[in-house]
């Protein structure tokens, strides 16, 4: 199984330029660090590197607006599936399927595998929901190909996740994953260090205490507000983790991006650099083979057939934001809230690669 080496670490952070110095070996608890700005995230893989694939034979009918349990029998499962093998085997420029997911799954140190915990957040919000096929793969990926025991997953919302196995029974999971819901919801005081928003907030209780190792960020790809850039996808994905108050009551876009600066989604961090000592979020995917131009409530309005992985949450957004839903479906983001999202992370457009373009399989 994949383990996370000092040597590794070092290999990568040549690769990508950025100078941290070593990876501990050791958990390092709560700490009031502010995350460092263009720090890697993942040892493995480039914050900058967002893949893409479309391909209508995903779904075997023509149903834009139709009902999450609709959608679900319309998805060819199997060939979602290999797609999404193939945008992991391009994400981390491997060409076997399984190693590639060894590379974007990272073992927490002193832990096996069988021992890790994995929480998936999806948007359990309106009508709008992850597909069967896409929650499936993941689940799959991670108790056959990587060794996580199935009843160590745990798929929540906080904020609208109660009745989510009426609303979305998810199929084909791995016998024993935990579908949980609103899990406990949302009432853990927790701090934020960031500079776009500092101050105390409530949390999901299993991320400030450590008990969960590693996150996947699964979001729909919506509409929403200008304030959030008028649209919402991974960033905005942990007002599900995170109170959702604060946005909606003056913080905004600076809200949303503080909680993604936390150590409850990057991981522990240096109390003094702010780097990223073992990345919690490992993975970011946006589902969208449907997609919405409004939003959040309400069916769909598009037949999309698009998926999207990254793991740097505002790279994702900003590039499927720009280069998904303005240039392809003609749905114009507020630029400059999109763009606050890269520079507020240390980043601006023409640092993305491959021209600034989406990285199509």
């Amino acid at each position: 199984m994949n383990q996370y080496t000092r040597r590794q670490f070092m290999k990568n952070t040549i690769a990508v330029g950025a100078g941290i110095t070593g990876f501990p070996m050791v958990f390092i608890p709560k700490i009031g660090a502010a995350w460092a700005p263009k720090t890697i995230v993942h040892p493995n893989i480039d914050n900058l590197r967002v893949v893409a694939i479309t391909d209508e034979n995903m779904i075997t009918g023509n149903a834009p607006d139709a009902s999450w349990s609709r959608q679900d029998e319309l998805v060819n499962d199997q060939l979602v599936w290999e797609n999404m093998d193939k945008l992991a085997c391009s994400l981390t420029e491997i060409g076997d399927p399984g190693a590639a997911w060894k590379t974007v799954f990272v073992k927490p140190p002193k832990k096996s595998w069988q021992e890790t915990v994995v929480a998936i957040k999806t948007n359990n919000l309106g009508r709008q929901h992850t597909r069967s096929a896409v929650m499936a793969k993941i689940c799959a990926t991670l108790t056959d190909t990587i060794g996580v025991r199935s009843d160590n997953i745990h798929i929540y919302d906080g904020s609208h996740g109660g009745g989510m196995e009426r609303k979305s029974p998810f199929k084909g999971l791995p016998p024993g994953s935990r579908i949980q819901g609103e899990w406990g919801g949302i009432g853990t005081s927790t701090d934020i260090n960031a500079d776009a928003w500092n101050g105390s907030t409530d949390c999901l209780k299993y991320l400030v205490n450590g008990f969960v190792d590693i996150l996947v960020n699964i979001s729909m790809c919506k509409g929403h507000s200008s304030r959030f850039g008028n649209f919402t996808m991974t960033m905005k994905n942990h007002l599900g983790t995170f109170s959702p108050w604060p946005a909606h009551s003056g913080g905004g876009l600076n809200y949303v991006i503080g909680i993604n600066q936390s150590r409850e989604i990057l991981g522990s961090m240096d109390k003094k650099s702010g780097k990223i000592l073992f990345p919690r979020q490992q993975l970011c995917l946006v589902d969208a083979l449907w997609a919405s131009r409004g939003g959040p409530q309400g069916n769909s309005t598009h037949q999309t057939h698009f998926l999207a992985m990254g793991t740097l949450s505002p790279v994702v957004d900003y590039q499927v934001a720009t280069h998904f839903r303005e240039a392809r479906m003609g749905w114009k983001p507020n630029k400059n809230a999109a763009l606050k999202m890269l520079t507020e992370f240390g980043y601006s457009a023409s640092d993305l690669p491959a021209g600034g373009r989406l990285i199509e399989v």
